[in-house]
């Protein structure tokens, strides 16, 4: 399959322009096709995800974001200014966005907005996504944007063309599929909304991949045409074997690991024929492992810490074999997804090239360091090899504190111990009620939860979800929290809730968290789409967080429909956060020692600690003892 070379780059190379030598860092943003996944919450990856694996010399930060828009990842919490804090001179910045620029239609999200508050149309203002771009106008001002503002600092960005759809039209994939909304699109004008326009293939109009052409041209920015590259790579696969192994299975638009380290890898090619990141690519045949990184980080005793490799060859012989994968030490392999686990697995490969995954983990078997490796070999005698370890830790000890959101009859959270509870709150979202979902809820048999209990039931605001979702909004969620008491440090060890939907199998649904007061390095825990209607799914995340005084967690619960549909609900049951508490500096906050007999603490009920009972009120009386059991009782002062 021939090369695609990118006309801007070649342009860019010819007026003398070059990137930088000696670049400390590649940072990229984008959207959800390009942004990292946690492998243990979904089979989704993005293309950046394995980019690291086909570069050398340089270092990656993927900040890629689900659900942003050009305007979105701009202008929302602190997305873009966090990325540019990050970056310095001589680092490379990679743009590709366009895939919910279009949400709306090729029309600006905010400009509609403004239209139907105009006339009076609050219900249409409201479910209005703020996020769409024109592709001529509001697209290119904030790519715009972006290369000025990045040039400020001395990094040199790249434009990314955003990969296709996979949407074929028999040996071709369609314009939209190429992020050309030519064949339909609506368009605002001051008599009202014209849907359904059209226009000829050679008016590139309604572009998004053309319009970020002209913007690197105008900026004399480099532009690699990854949009042409993966739209041949899908031809190349076929409709069905397309979807079956480069996608997720799960429409048209996402990434199955597979498909992602494929893409990153082609990418790198263009850059290489167009003579980008020179001196960084690496695309040998040798075998590669991402990531390179084997530190699992810190986790409990008694639980396992897993993490998905991707190993690739290329122009390997024999063309047929079986690569063998090794684990030394503490480390177990599974090639089947974590099903079987032993100390050998068995990768498979034909044709020349080897692209597969397998999982590792570590046991944790105590406190300190667990380690080990892993090692891959093909019958010519390559090799690639990853250090593994993981930190046991135990973070009891100190003050229990205990956050717990029932959501049966109100969104009152029941907490124990010294923090401060953030309130849940709705975005975008609203609550319906509290009721049983169905008198035939299916809840886990562990619970011993009757099919009657009650949940609290939530819906979009305006009770319609919109036609042709397959994403997170960024602006609508549904948000719990839990802040850590002046001059303490929590240590964070669960995150868990009961989630359903009800009224159809349709229900959607992204679970994050993240200490960062702009939700900004969220952590996925949790990834459904159509979900079970009426069937209680568990969440548990059983994170090392330690957060200080003043600092937050905030767990985030972002839904979506899979067809325009009214009234339907996402219902959540038993929201909880669980942590130790213990003293940070000077404290008000006693906590036992060794030679302590026993100490009393008091709190509020809303869990903010006293030295002494002054005002008319219930507090929670809390003696931690020498052996360091924790008594508790309420009293009324």
């Amino acid at each position: 399959m021939k090369r695609i070379l990118s006309i801007a780059a070649s342009a860019a190379l010819a007026l003398g322009l070059s990137l930088p030598v000696g670049a400390k860092k590649v940072h990229t943003i984008g959207d959800s096709t390009m942004a990292n996944y946690d492998e243990n919450a979904t089979v989704t990856r993005g293309w950046c995800q394995y980019l690291q694996q086909f570069l050398t010399g340089i270092d990656v930060n993927n900040r890629a974001k689900n659900c942003a828009s050009s305007k979105s990842f701009y202008k929302e919490a602190s997305f873009w200014t966090s990325v540019k804090t990050q970056m310095e001179p001589g680092d490379i910045l990679l743009i590709q966005f366009a895939h919910n620029d279009e949400k709306t239609s090729g029309m600006d999200g905010d400009e509609l907005k403004a239209y139907y508050t105009s006339v009076g149309n609050t219900e249409l203002a409201n479910s209005t996504d703020y996020r769409g771009t024109t592709p001529y106008d509001t697209y290119k001002k904030y790519l715009r944007l972006y290369i000025d503002e990045a040039r400020a600092l001395g990094v040199q960005p790249i434009l990314v063309g955003p990969i296709c759809r996979m949407y074929f039209s028999g040996n071709d994939i369609r314009r939209n599929g190429r992020h050309d909304l030519g064949d339909s699109f609506s368009k605002l004008t001051s008599n009202g909304i014209l849907e359904k326009q059209s226009v000829p293939a050679s008016d590139h109009t309604m572009d998004y991949v053309d319009n970020m052409r002209q913007v690197g041209i105008e900026k004399d920015v480099p532009y690699v045409d990854l949009t042409t590259a993966t739209a041949e790579l899908y031809l190349g696969y076929g409709d069905a074997d397309c979807h079956a192994i480069l996608g997720d299975g799960d429409g048209s638009t996402h990434l199955s690991a597979t498909g992602a380290a494929l893409i990153a890898r082609r990418f790198v090619e263009l850059c290489r024929d167009g003579g980008l990141l020179e001196g960084y690519c690496n695309l040998s045949g040798d075998l590669t492992l991402s990531p390179a990184d084997g530190n699992l980080g810190e986790g409990y005793v008694g639980q396992s810490l897993t993490r998905e490799f991707m190993v690739s060859g290329f122009s390997l012989t024999p063309a047929e074999g079986t690569a063998t994968v090794t684990a030394t030490g503490a480390v177990e392999v599974s090639a089947d997804g974590g099903v079987t686990w032993a100390k050998e697995a068995s990768l498979p490969y034909s044709g020349s090239t080897l692209l597969n995954r397998f999982v590792a983990r570590i046991n944790i078997a105590a406190e300190g360091p667990n380690s080990g490796a892993v090692t891959v070999a093909v019958p010519s005698g390559m090799t690639a090899s990853a250090e593994m370890t993981a930190t046991g830790v135990n973070l009891s000890g100190g003050v229990e504190v205990n956050a717990y959101w029932r959501l049966e009859a109100n969104a009152d959270c029941v907490l124990d111990g010294p923090a401060q509870v953030i309130p849940e709150s709705w975005h975008g979202m609203e609550l319906q009620r509290y009721a049983n979902p169905n008198a035939n809820t299916i809840w886990p048999d562990w619970t011993g939860f009757e099919a009657s209990r009650k949940t609290q039931r939530n819906l979009i605001e305006g009770s319609e979800w919109p036609a042709g979702e397959i994403d997170e909004v960024s602006t609508r969620y549904i948000e719990f929290g839990l802040t850590a008491a002046a001059n303490t440090e929590l240590a964070v060890d669960e995150l868990s809730c009961f989630l359903c939907g009800c009224g159809g199998n349709g229900m959607c649904v992204h679970v994050w968290y993240s200490t960062n007061d702009d939700f900004s390095n969220a952590k996925m825990i949790y990834q459904q789409t159509n979900l079970p209607a009426n069937n209680m799914q568990f969440v548990q995340e059983k994170p090392v967080l330690r957060i200080q005084g003043g600092q937050s967690v905030r767990l985030r619960f972002y839904p979506w429909y899979s067809s325009k549909a009214t009234g339907k609900t996402i219902c959540l049951s038993d929201v909880k956060i669980h942590g130790y508490a213990s003293n940070a500096g000077d404290s008000g906050l006693s906590l036992v020692t060794d030679d302590t007999e026993g100490l009393t603490t008091y709190y509020t009920i809303q869990g903010y600690p006293v030295t002494l009972l002054s005002q008319p009120g219930v507090y929670v009386e809390r003696t931690v003892k020498a052996d360091g059991s924790v008594s508790t009782r309420k009293i009324v002062f």
